[in-house]
C-alpha cells in the first residue's frame, strides 16, 4: 500500500513539471515562403524557416522575403527590417526600416507598427497594406485593398481604399510636402487632416510607383505563388 502511495505521489509530481510544457502555447507564428538575399537574425533566411516571436527578418538591396502567419501575409520589400511578435495569439510585426507590405483575410489577422502607429485592417474583408518608414516619425501608409485602421493611442482613423496617406507622429506644427515635378495626384502636399487632441496629423498625397503596387498586389494574391 505504502509503494502504491509512492507511485502516485511520484506521478503527481512528474505532472506538475510536466504541465507547464504541455499546456504552453506554440510561439511559432508563420512560415517563410520565399526569400532572396534576406536574413533572419544573423543567419540567412531559407524558405520553410518558422518564424517565432521576436524573430527580425531583414533584407539586403533588391532583396526581399515573404511570410505566411496565419490568415496574413507579409512581404518585406529591398533594403528593410521588422521584427515579428505575438500580440494575444495574432501574428504582428514592428518595421523598423524601409517598406512592408501585408495581406490579410480578417481584422484580427496582423497588426504592423512603427513607431508608436499601429495599422492593421479595418474590417473583415481581404485587405492589402503598403507601409514605408520615411524617419523615425514619419511614414507613409497606402490601402489597394479593403480599408486600413492607423491608431496611434486612442487617436484612431481610417485610410480608405485606394488612398495613400503621408503621417507624422508626435507633432503638430510639420510643414506639408513639396509637390515633386510632374505630380499628378491631387491633394498631394493639401491642408493636413487633424482632429482634437490629435496624437498625430496626415496629409493626403498623391498616387505614386503604380507598377510597384500592383506588382505587390499580384505577388501577394496570385493562387501560383506558395
Amino acid at each position: 500500500m505504502s509503494r502504491l502511495r509512492e507511485a502516485i505521489a511520484a506521478l503527481l509530481t512528474l505532472t506538475l513539471f510536466l504541465s507547464p510544457v504541455w499546456g504552453a502555447p506554440s510561439s511559432s507564428l508563420g512560415t517563410v515562403v520565399y526569400a532572396d538575399r534576406a536574413h533572419m537574425g544573423a543567419g540567412v533566411a531559407s524558405v520553410g524557416s518558422t518564424v517565432f516571436g521576436g524573430d527580425r527578418l531583414s533584407t539586403e538591396q533588391s532583396g526581399s522575403v515573404q511570410v505566411r502567419a496565419g490568415a496574413a501575409r507579409f512581404l518585406l520589400s529591398s533594403a528593410s527590417s521588422a521584427t515579428f511578435a505575438n500580440e494575444d495569439g495574432s501574428p504582428a510585426a514592428t518595421l523598423t526600416l524601409g517598406s512592408a507590405t501585408f495581406s490579410t483575410a480578417n481584422s484580427r489577422a496582423f497588426a504592423l507598427h512603427v513607431a508608436s502607429a499601429v495599422i492593421r485592417p479595418n474590417t473583415d474583408e481581404p485587405t492589402i497594406g503598403y507601409v514605408t518608414v520615411l524617419n523615425p516619425k514619419e511614414l507613409v501608409v497606402r490601402s489597394t485593398k479593403g480599408s486600413l485602421m492607423v491608431a496611434v493611442g486612442d487617436d484612431v482613423r481610417v485610410i480608405p481604399e485606394g488612398a495613400a496617406y503621408r503621417i507624422v507622429l508626435d507633432s503638430t506644427d510639420a510643414p506639408p510636402p513639396q509637390k515633386p515635378a510632374g505630380a499628378g495626384g491631387k491633394g498631394y502636399g493639401g491642408s493636413p487632416v487633424k482632429a482634437a487632441k490629435s496624437k498625430f496629423i496626415w496629409y493626403a498625397i498623391g498616387i505614386t510607383a503604380v507598377v510597384t503596387f500592383l506588382a505587390v498586389q499580384e505577388a501577394l494574391e496570385s493562387p501560383d505563388r506558395p
